[in-house]
C-alpha cells in the first residue's frame, strides 16, 4: 500500500477544512458588520427626527 496518496489525502481534507471555517466566519463577520451599521443608521435618524 502506497502511503503519499493516504498522507496528500489528509492534507487536502485538513486545508479545505480550514478554509471553508475562514469562508463561513468571513461572511457572519461581513454579515454582522452590515446589521450593526443598519442598526448605526437608524439610531442616528430616529435621533435627528426626534428634534
Amino acid at each position: 500500500m502506497d502511503w503519499v496518496p493516504i498522507v496528500f489525502g489528509i492534507f487536502k481534507l485538513g486545508v479545505l477544512g480550514v478554509a471553508m471555517f475562514f469562508a463561513i466566519k468571513w461572511h457572519r463577520d461581513k454579515d454582522r458588520e452590515e446589521e450593526q451599521r443598519k442598526r448605526e443608521e437608524a439610531k442616528m435618524s430616529s435621533e435627528a427626527g426626534g428634534l
